[in-house]
């Protein structure tokens, strides 16, 4: 199939196809008579698949040693163990992004809170004072 087809099918700009050709992500395709591009069935499937993977969070450089080099030459402990590798990112991320939330929401539970503010301050004292909290300083 030619360019135009593989991006109808995959839903891809030609141009990103190309770039992932470029990048040796998808196998070199060979030349018609024409001087076009034509591609094996199997490049939708290889590209459904880096698509997938960068939506998944994995880099181009992290996908290409993850492709097979020819239909069903996959390295199954290879795959594996770059699939538990990601989950873990994506956990040590959830847990960095869950704290950050609960540092945020004691911020502003902090702002809000005018009862604990005392009646003195104005608005940059306030701030101030939140700050030094948040900093770990006693006000």
């Amino acid at each position: 199939m030619n360019i135009g087809e593989l991006a109808k099918r995959t839903g891809l700009a030609a141009s990103r196809i190309r770039f992932y050709e470029s990048r040796g992500l998808l196998k070199m395709a060979a030349r018609g008579a024409n001087g076009y591009r034509v591609y094996p069935p199997e490049a939708a499937l290889a590209l459904a698949l880096i698509t997938t993977a960068q939506q998944a969070g994995f880099s181009l450089d992290e996908i290409r040693p993850l492709l097979p080099s020819g239909q069903g030459d996959w390295d199954q402990g290879a795959l594996l163990a770059a699939l538990r590798r990601k989950v873990a990112e994506i956990e040590a991320l959830q847990a960095k992004l869950a704290n950050n939330k609960a540092q945020l929401a004691a911020v502003i539970e902090d702002i809000e809170d005018i009862e604990a503010r005392p009646d003195d301050l104005d608005c940059s004292a306030n701030a101030s004072r939140v700050l030094s909290r948040v900093l770990g300083k006693d006000a």
